[in-house]
């Protein structure tokens, strides 16, 4: 892998304004461009509809696990950027200032409210193996004791911080969510093209639980006739029991404009079978206003069948909106 310096943005990149505050470096092998963002603010007051979260940090805009369902493509917009690929292919990594970053962690803190990391955007996407933004972010949080955090992820790199979490696990109150949506391989290549596979997921679950850090699953979305059969919800509640997971939750599938013209796209190639179904179910709404009937009998049975599986909550089916 060839890696250039950091140098001025090529003009036309980003939107007026901002491109004088970035800089870029290729990654010749993945494709993939990383640009530099200076943010006033790394951490956020989330203002939305009710959350179970207060403050949001997204250590990266863009994001290179390119997940056919990914919800936050619409953010690059944001920044001029109109090309479909430029969302998995052109990475801002944003600044985290220490003293700034303390001075928002300590105002979150005094709200009583969860920090959710990752709520957009993966905060442990290839992005930080090199630029590690969420680790500078964390080893400041360790200095500002009292806090509830929460991060998800898909990637098997948290696994690299087990030790920095348990240390923040004995000073705040910190949870990692995995999000596995199905425990098919194959299937999961297609849907999420750049995330590990679910069995090297779950391996880093393992690896948190052992680590002494509280981990969740995240079935984050379900996606009606692809991943929500019985079987497949209960293999994904049972490899989360294996690998010491302390809970799970899900969330439908979500389609706001920018990701159902992909994600459409996508079922005409790979299953076009259900184009017509997924047209049916999402017209006129972004969100599954109720759980599909199959997805509804497939949880029924498997609660009549087996219950709380041991050592593990069950799973809770809700219509919010999903993880990236």
């Amino acid at each position: 892998m060839t890696m250039k310096r950091w140098s001025p943005i090529k003009p036309g990149v980003a939107a007026p304004g901002i491109a004088e505050r970035l800089g870029v470096t290729v990654d010749e092998r993945r494709g993939v461009e990383y640009h530099r963002l200076h943010s006033k603010d790394l951490l956020n007051k989330f203002n939305g509809r009710p959350m179970p979260f207060g403050w949001t940090v997204n250590p990266y805009r863009g994001c290179e696990m390119a997940c056919r369902y990914c919800f936050a493509r619409y953010t690059h917009e944001f920044l001029g950027l109109n090309d479909r690929a430029a969302f998995e292919r052109r990475i801002y990594v944003k600044d985290a200032e220490r003293d700034r970053l303390v001075t928002e962690l300590r105002r979150a803190r005094r709200s009583g409210q969860c920090v959710a990391i990752g709520t957009a955007t993966d905060p442990y996407q290839p992005a930080e193996g090199r630029f590690e933004v969420t680790r500078r972010v964390l080893e400041v949080a360790r200095s500002v004791p009292g806090l509830h955090l929460s991060i998800t992820t898909k990637s098997t790199l948290v696994a690299r911080d087990s030790g920095l979490l348990r240390e923040l696990s004995a000073v705040s109150d910190v949870t990692v969510n995995l999000s596995i949506t199905t425990v098919d391989a194959a299937l999961a290549r297609r849907l999420e093209p750049r995330a590990p596979r679910p069995d090297l997921r779950f391996a880093a679950m393992r690896a948190l639980a052992e680590a002494g850090v509280a981990a969740r699953l995240f079935v984050m979305p379900i996606l009606p006739q692809l991943t929500d059969d019985e079987p497949n919800l209960r293999a994904l509640l049972a490899a989360a029991r294996d690998a010491g997971a302390v809970g799970a939750e899900s969330n439908v599938l979500f389609l706001r404009p920018g990701t159902r013209e992909i994600f459409m796209e996508f079922l005409v190639v790979d299953f076009p079978r259900l184009v017509p179904v997924y047209e049916r179910l999402y017209r006129g709404s972004a969100r599954r206003r109720t759980m599909c009937a199959r997805s509804r009998s497939a949880y029924a049975a498997w609660r009549t069948k087996s219950g709380s599986a041991p050592g593990i909550e069950p799973i809770v089916l809700t219509s919010g909106r999903p993880a990236s």
